[in-house]
């Protein structure tokens, strides 16, 4: 894969280097550690039920934060409730190896958990602010390869790191990523992770001011719309890929990681390549063809001979999908004022975040009635219809800054950001 300048050009600005170089540490670090948690949580209860429950708190607090805290995003300062996002999560992990049982394990890590459902909407709400508006899909890119890179190679690490040295070394890792990133964050200005900060009107008034930017917002819309079914559809699929790759395809263990790697491959190059596609595509091409390129990888997934052809059909999947995320990231960013921008992107992740779950619920329900190949074809399609509705919604985006054409919500009274 060729490497551009462009692509790399926002790693010039001392303020984005910093951010990049957090975002990869806690990012690597927290996914090390992932494994390392329900390593932990199955050694000491050996119960399905305990396992799935610290998954539920990986991604439970980002919807509590949209749907409830999102305002604060916007009414305190970014780069100080990143760090202290960040210093919470030094104290969970090194808490961790002192926990007596598993529902001391699993409380913490949803304190974890809320401290990153603050932690990684500021990192995007504040990108825009950082870099220059042409750079804004590079900057988006840079940000979810290293995110897609940790997914991909993190647990695997991990798997390898716990076995050797029990959860605690990785739960020890993971404290230092976070030291690590505090140092880095510490280094950007305020003012350049946000141009201004909102006045509260009450709280439930500022959260209703942010479900009414993303509502409103045409670019936001078709995140809302579009991944809200992408993420319904994958989330059918998602109980389904243990089941696919060693009931349908008989490839054990071993297949099943290999999907899952497979999908993680993808993902990093898809997440990379979109900066180059959206500097020669408009927005709505490059996010409607991502999807489809999504789906067409679900849908011969499921309909694959064998593990190895599925395999393939899985990277492709992750390449439409880390182009999509990639698009979802920029559409949110340009779609309102950086006054309404954390809580407005928070109420985005939580919306498609509950569908996610809706979906796994529902795949849970259909699986042995349908079968796994069956329900990641239908992914398949849902994903086509997602791509049909985000380039239709997202056609009419010009490309400027804030709405790219649209008509935005007033900002509100603003204090300065210091």
């Amino acid at each position: 894969m060729r490497v551009s300048a462009a692509q790399l050009a926002p790693l010039r600005l001392p303020g984005f280097r910093n951010l990049f170089y957090a975002t990869l540490g806690s990012s690597a670090g927290t996914l090390l550690a992932a494994i390392a948690l329900a390593i932990d949580v199955k050694d000491r209860t050996d119960s399905g039920l305990w396992v799935a429950a610290v998954f539920v708190v990986e991604f439970l607090p980002t919807v509590v934060v949209g749907l409830l805290l999102g305002p604060l995003l916007d009414r305190l300062e970014r780069r100080s409730l990143m760090i202290a996002a960040d210093v919470l999560r030094v104290g969970v992990f090194v808490a961790l190896p002192f926990a007596p049982n598993a529902a001391t394990v699993v409380g913490l890590a949803l304190v974890a958990g809320l401290a990153t459902g603050f932690f990684r909407p500021a990192v995007y709400a504040g990108v825009p602010n950082l870099v220059d508006e042409e750079q804004l899909p590079a900057a988006n890119a840079l940000l979810q390869t290293v995110e897609n890179a940790s997914w991909a190679v993190g647990p695997v690490v991990g798997g390898l790191l716990t076995a050797a040295a029990g959860p605690s070394a990785a739960y020890g890792i993971n404290a230092a990523s976070f030291l690590v990133s505090i140092a880095l964050v510490v280094r950007i200005p305020p003012r350049l992770l946000q141009s201004e900060r909102a006045l509260s009107r009450g709280h439930w008034r500022d959260l209703a001011d942010g479900f009414g930017a993303a509502l409103r917002s045409r670019s936001m819309l078709a995140v809302l719309v579009a991944w809200g079914i992408t993420s319904l559809g994958t989330g059918i699929a998602q109980p389904a890929e243990v089941f696919l790759a060693k009931d349908t395809f008989s490839a054990g263990d071993f297949g099943y990681g290999l999907l899952y790697g497979a999908i993680g491959a993808g993902l990093v190059f898809g997440s990379f390549a979109s900066a180059a596609s959206l500097a020669r595509r408009s927005t709505a091409v490059v996010y409607g063809g991502s999807l489809v390129i999504m789906g067409i990888g679900y849908a011969t997934a499921g309909l694959s001979p064998n593990v190895w052809v599925a395999a393939v059909c899985c990277t492709v999947a992750g390449v439409g999908n880390g182009a999509a995320v990639a698009c979802n990231a920029l559409l949110v960013q340009r779609g309102t004022f950086d006054l309404f921008r954390g809580r407005a992107l928070t109420f985005v992740m939580s919306a498609t975040f509950l569908l996610l779950g809706a979906g796994m619920a529902i795949g849970g329900v259909l699986l042995h009635s349908t079968g796994p190949r069956w329900l990641w074809v239908g992914a398949g399609a849902s994903l086509f219809v997602a791509a049909l509705a985000g380039w239709l919604i997202a056609r009419r985006l010009a490309g400027e800054e804030g709405a790219e054409g649209e008509l935005l919500p007033e900002p509100e009274p603003v204090a300065a950001a210091n």
